[in-house]
């Protein structure tokens, strides 16, 4: 009977804990300063920019592959005389 009362009292202690720990509020968060908003701004942009980096990369790769796969040849480009480029005729 005892081990009883003991087992129900542990689980609605716990119970009751559990209920006030989810109803807690936490406080606010200080407000940021200028600085921080700018040192955060400037590291999303940061990311923004290796991201675009890292997709460009990605899929010049994978126009390498789609190309290589399907025996797609490009055509050279046409060379180019120092005498054409010079404007003597």
């Amino acid at each position: 009977m005892k081990k009883l009362v003991i087992a129900i009292t542990l689980a609605a202690g716990l119970g009751i804990g559990s209920f006030a720990g989810v109803q807690a509020k936490l406080p606010p968060a200080p407000p940021k300063s200028d600085a921080e908003k700018a040192a955060e701004a400037e590291k999303a942009a940061a990311a923004k920019a290796k991201d675009a980096a890292d997709l460009a990369k990605a899929q010049d790769k994978a126009v390498a592959n789609y190309k290589k796969g399907k025996g797609v040849v490009e055509p050279k480009a046409a060379k180019t005389t120092a005498a054409s480029t010079s404007g003597k005729k």
